[in-house]
């Protein structure tokens, strides 16, 4: 399971996706969250975004395969959604009754509905991460919240920490495995039992996993300082990030798919 969280990977590449400034695709992101909660039909809105989100995904080169095993964590997460929405959504054509639980077909519809929104949510996000650096991210993330810098607000910092943030996860997700392999070898047993049970036996993983987090932070903290690291203030940068024309074409490509959203929203379809 620990090995099938993708999130804050990164995949090297050439293709139209990745050569796009950071800052495009953050707007991008945005953009296409803002077109995913405005549609109000997953038969052709829905279907519409997904066309947009196949697209995406066969120009950023990224293999389909590491979307949907990067889903695999937030399963639980997907269905519990699906569960609340199927059972307590109102309605009137009532297609199952028991108890307190009730079943609708509005509530079918909404729940079908709720589940396709977070999953093309996830995978949305997804594709950003894997084709944007860390380095490169953090970068167009400060360049956009760069006029808040007006408001005395530590805009660098707060970019730089959650790169590091994003960079560590894939870091402490195998940190976490090699632990319980050697604990399984000393016969560790993650698996068997109830939930509880399987919830006690992952406490032992904390301490040595707090430990290694504490530790990597320390040397980070010190590898900095040795290259002369006092936050964002009269910083250059190595790469000047500039818009390009492939930049201009794809705010044109989110201009029209919100444009298109909106017109199926205002027309009810």
């Amino acid at each position: 399971m620990l090995k099938d969280i993708t999130l804050g990977q990164y995949f090297p590449g050439n293709s139209v996706a990745h050569r796009l400034d950071p800052r495009t695709k953050l707007i991008l992101e945005i953009l296409y969250i803002v077109a995913l909660f405005s549609a109000n039909d997953w038969f052709v809105s829905y279907a519409f975004l997904a066309l947009v989100l196949g697209s995406a995904i066969a120009v950023s080169h990224v293999p389909l395969k590491s979307l949907v095993r990067g889903l695999k964590p937030v399963v639980i997460i997907v269905c519990f959604t699906g569960v609340i929405n199927l059972f307590w959504t109102p309605g009137d054509t009532v297609l199952f009754s028991w108890w307190i639980f009730t079943i609708n077909l509005e509530g079918v519809y909404r729940a079908f509905f709720m589940v396709i929104r977070i999953v093309m949510l996830i995978m949305g996000t997804f594709l950003l991460t894997y084709t944007t650096s860390p380095i490169t991210l953090t970068d167009g993330l400060e360049t956009l919240l760069g006029p808040l810098k007006k408001l005395h607000l530590p805009i660098h910092e707060l970019s730089m920490m959650m790169s590091i943030a994003l960079r560590f996860i894939p870091t402490l997700i195998e940190e976490t495995d090699k632990i319980m392999s050697a604990q399984k070898a000393r016969g560790a047993d993650f698996e068997s039992g109830s939930v509880l049970q399987r919830a006690k036996a992952m406490v032992p993983l904390l301490v040595p996993l707090f430990i290694s987090a504490f530790r990597r932070a320390d040397e980070l903290a010190v590898a900095m300082e040795c290259r002369c690291y006092h936050g964002g203030e009269g910083r250059t940068k190595l790469r000047v990030l500039r818009y390009q024309g492939i930049d201009y074409a794809a705010f044109a490509l989110a201009i029209v798919v919100l444009a298109v959203i909106y017109t199926l929203r205002f027309l009810n379809v």
